[in-house]
């Protein structure tokens, strides 16, 4: 029998259904996240976090790199 109960999201409180025991049709299914945002999301959380916050998640490691050359640039133009 599948296990589907309500969590809230540790990172935003938002509710949603876990179905764990049916991960195909959990709400996270199909995030894919690498090792670090792994390893960052089980440094900071110890509970299920929501598929809003998972995506914002994704999205801020995949923009870090950018938000990196951007921070360089402006302190070079700020030490002229």
């Amino acid at each position: 029998m599948a296990c589907h109960e309500t969590k809230y999201c540790q990172r935003c409180q938002a509710p949603f259904e876990c179905k764990v025991g049916n991960i195909l049709q959990c709400q996270c299914n199909g995030i894919e996240l690498t090792a670090d945002m792994r390893e960052h999301i089980a440094n900071a959380y110890t509970e299920c976090l929501c598929r809003q916050c998972l995506l914002e998640i994704q999205g801020d490691f995949r923009n870090k790199p950018r938000r990196e050359k951007l921070s360089r640039l402006l302190s070079f133009i700020k030490s002229r």
